[in-house]
């Protein structure tokens, strides 16, 4: 008969299972989350279950974890009886309404944050920003990619937060404004060009300069629509 844990080393296997299962789906939705912003899988496609487990090497559990998530994400739709797809690239339409809807509330929201600045929200918000880190390179680009479209998001909203309109902030989080955006197209000069205007963004909130906040949000977010507008022409 196999011998018995004791009842501490019992207590404690079940926290490191759960960990590492809480590991394998991060680590699983990571994936498949840098597969659609770097456009590895197609907007709109077809997404199995099964063939993803197969190309992980994982069991479907953390694979339905990891889509969930995306779904509530607004990067991938299921569908009643049908399954799972990517969710369609947004319109010309609709990408101009993003924009209109951004530049009439973040460049005001950056102005209004002005005031309500601390030395800690200064700090965060400068780390947010990826200024710090603007020269270190991944491996992996899309990983880098994926990540900094997560981090741009992390920052608009902490805009948002510091500002203080709630409201404001569930408009724009319910857009998913910054995940749509950046599938649109997948180069590292979106990323270099973003971190140069979110460098603008810090310096106005470090001289707590209101009128310069809101002109460099208000070019951060003329720019980003600028180099995205050609993918509509092709």
């Amino acid at each position: 008969m196999a011998k018995e844990l004791p009842a501490a080393q019992s207590a404690s296997a079940a926290p490191a299972s759960a960990i590492q299962r809480h590991s394998l789906a991060t680590e699983v939705y990571e994936t498949v989350f840098s597969q659609l912003m770097a456009l590895k899988i197609a907007p709109g496609s077809r997404i199995t279950v099964d063939n993803l487990a197969r190309e992980l090497r994982v069991s479907q559990t953390p694979i339905r974890e990891a889509l969930s998530r995306l779904e509530a994400e607004g990067l991938v739709n299921k569908t009643h009886l049908v399954g799972y797809s990517a969710s369609p690239q947004i319109t010309a339409k609709q990408f101009a309404d993003l924009y209109e809807l951004r530049l009439l509330l973040e460049p005001d929201a950056a102005r209004r944050a002005v005031a309500r600045l601390t030395a800690e929200s200064v700090a965060e918000l400068t780390e947010a920003a990826g200024v710090m880190g603007r020269r270190a390179k991944s491996g992996d680009e899309r990983a880098r990619y994926s990540q900094f479209a997560r981090q741009d998001a992390v920052f608009h909203d902490m805009i948002m937060q510091v500002a203080g309109n709630e409201l404001v902030r569930d408009t724009l989080n319910h857009q998913h404004v910054h995940f749509h955006i950046f599938r649109l197209m997948f180069h590292s000069r979106v990323t270099e060009e973003a971190l140069a205007e979110h460098e603008a963004i810090i310096a106005a909130f470090e001289a707590r300069d209101a009128d310069g906040a809101e002109k460099a949000m208000r070019a951060h977010i003329e720019r980003s629509r600028d180099r995205l507008l050609p993918v509509f022409d092709e």
